[in-house]
């Protein structure tokens, strides 16, 4: 009997040696590779918990921050350090992130950014409306300066550019803004290339490539999400009225 099943052993083990087989055991060694960098990615996206604010002196992220905190207009004045609290969003309040507004100085913004930017899991760049037009290079060299950081194109945090200051009848509109920083991000992409480092200092041989060599440059070349809307911090009743959020405090819940 049993040499009679001997010739049939012999076979299914020589299936079993087969690359059918083989080809199964790699398919499932690839699968457990593929989960266990999915967990590790979210493990570290899970650890990020910071949403920054980030744009030039008086475009009003300060206001934007205590309205997103309180819902109440307060007076404010040029940030020389970072503020951060606990916001929690509206739809769900055991979901929170860490809002932290930092200062918009020249000679303090791209310092504070380095201190929290590996934390970040969002960044909202506030954008002064109605300054716009007479700001746009200096809004434009300090969004490059962001999006060129090592460690932001290694996190790819979701961007926000939070275009503030609607309630004003000169405020430019998003999709304007939008086109005019493309265009000046793509000028910027050009002058800047023979830099030999990028803003941490790593010594590169240059700096990270903004967008795809070749083609114009657009937000949608970037390795993260960026997205943008119109809001105001002061409302369209000023001081009395209340602030217009609505498009950032959704982007909010989302990215929470």
């Amino acid at each position: 009997m049993a040499g009679g099943l001997e010739p049939h052993l012999e076979a299914l083990r020589g299936e079993l040696r087969g690359p059918a087989v083989l080809a199964v055991l790699v398919a499932l060694i690839a699968v457990a590779i593929t989960f266990l960098i999915w967990r590790f990615v979210q493990g570290r996206r899970s650890s990020r918990k910071a949403v920054l604010l980030l744009g030039l002196c008086d475009a009003g992220k300060t206001l934007l921050f205590a309205r997103l905190l309180s819902g109440r207009y307060h007076d404010t004045q040029t940030s020389i350090t970072d503020s951060s609290a606990v916001y929690r969003v509206s739809q769900d309040k055991s979901t929170n992130v860490t809002l932290i507004d930092l200062p918009g100085h020249e000679s303090l913004r791209l310092q504070f950014l380095e201190r929290f930017k590996a934390a970040a899991r969002a960044i909202v760049f506030v954008v002064d409306s109605v300054a716009f037009q007479r700001e746009v290079k200096d809004v434009a060299e300090f969004l490059y300066q962001v999006l060129v950081d090592s460690t932001v194109l290694r996190n790819a945090p979701a961007l926000l550019i939070a275009c503030n200051k609607q309630d004003v009848t000169m405020a430019k509109s998003a999709k304007l803004i939008q086109q005019q920083l493309e265009k000046e991000l793509n000028t910027l992409r050009v002058t800047r290339s023979a830099a030999p480092t990028i803003l941490d200092g790593s010594a590169t041989g240059g700096p990270a490539q903004l967008g795809k060599k070749g083609k114009d440059f657009d937000f949608s070349q970037l390795p993260m999400k960026v997205e943008f809307v119109e809001c105001s911090a002061r409302g369209s009743k000023g001081e009395e009225g209340e602030a217009d959020l609505e498009g950032l405090e959704k982007w909010l819940a989302k990215v929470a």
